[in-house]
């Protein structure tokens, strides 16, 4: 009797930790069948999959919003993450939208990355901001400087007329107040134009300006667009104002606009570049900045990017973490220097 009481016992109790789930594999199978992946390169450390963040970027006919929505796409399907992408002023909106809260992740122009971090140019009495990190520079942008008007061939050319200088507070507006500079204008040569980049276009089609300055990865959707309806010319920077230039502004490259970038435009065009760089809040998890670097900039991915939209071609680890103002977050140094990069981090 004492042994049949003892074997009903140990059946109880083996049916008991089966109703609970006890055993470890059929935990593990479990866990295959979708439950939460281990952040990418975490070796099993906390998940990532299912974080949702909001971005800021810019226009919606502006390279900014359209390569965040295919980055967006493409971090969700290999991480889980997702970026819920939106349309905003650009580069100095993002950046007081991360100090606010707004967003989590926002694309900016390098160089109004400089004058928030430093307190610098319009931010200098407002002071400094240093609420966010570096994730990555990402493509180089190009500030292109569009008319209709055959007979404006110079910057100089563009005083006392009507000329689109981006939204109010975006990083064009900077742009076309150094290029004015080395021309010995200020803004109160021109008349500024406050639009998005269709906007500005919109009023090019209709003769409502005189010109449009558009600081985006060429070829840029809004330029694309005007071509494809009317005779457009992009305005070169001569040698001479470029030197001006960039010796005032050492966070500028010269680039070249390639001949065929757009319909009709038969010239190559001499402008000056910034870097399109994603940041975000200065608190962002370790891992998740991980899993963001490791999917968008490793070489391995670039090519199915590039498949998506033309400035994945530009990725480029050495490109992504060179001349850029702000450190960098924890979770993306520790990606660079997987790849043999070191980079300054954030305290």
């Amino acid at each position: 009797m004492k042994k049949l009481l003892a074997l009903l016992l140990a059946l109880l109790m083996v049916l008991s930790l089966a109703a609970c789930g006890g055993s470890g594999s059929d935990a593990a199978d479990a866990g295959d069948e979708g439950g939460d992946a281990p952040a990418a390169g975490d070796d099993g450390g906390a998940s990532v999959s299912g974080t949702s963040l909001s971005i800021g970027t810019g226009g919606s006919s502006g390279t900014y919003y359209a390569f965040s929505g295919v980055l967006s796409t493409f971090l969700e399907d290999k991480t889980g993450v997702k970026m819920v992408v939106n349309e905003s002023g650009g580069s100095a909106a993002n950046i007081a939208g991360i100090d606010s809260g707004l967003y989590d992740l926002g694309l900016i122009q390098s160089d109004v990355m400089y004058y928030a971090y430093n307190g610098e140019n319009t931010y200098e009495e407002s002071g400094a901001v240093t609420s966010f990190v570096t994730l990555g520079a990402l493509y180089p942008e190009a500030v292109q400087i569009v008319t209709c008007d055959p007979n404006i061939k110079s910057v100089a050319d563009l005083k006392g007329k009507d000329v689109c200088v981006g939204d109010t507070g975006s990083g064009t507006n900077f742009n076309t107040i150094d290029i004015l500079a080395a021309y010995d204008m200020t803004i109160d040569d021109i008349n500024p134009v406050y639009q998005s980049f269709q906007d500005s276009v919109d009023s090019l089609k209709d003769n409502k300006i005189a010109a449009a300055v558009i600081s985006a990865g060429p070829p840029t959707g809004a330029i694309t667009d005007l071509a494809a309806t009317k005779d457009m010319y992009l305005i070169s920077i001569d040698d001479e104002h470029m030197a001006k230039l960039l010796d005032a502004n050492p966070w500028y490259n010269s680039y070249t606009v390639p001949a065929g970038t757009y319909s009709g435009f038969d010239e190559d065009a001499t402008t000056i570049c910034v870097k399109a760089t994603l940041i975000a809040r200065s608190d962002i998890d370790d891992d998740l900045a991980y899993a963001i670097v490791s999917t968008i900039l490793d070489p391995a991915n670039k090519d199915a990017i590039a498949e998506l939209h033309s400035m994945g071609n530009l990725l480029d680890l050495q490109f992504a973490t060179e001349g850029l103002a702000a450190p960098f977050a924890a979770g993306a140094a520790k990606f660079y220097a997987e790849q043999g990069i070191e980079v300054d981090v954030a305290e």
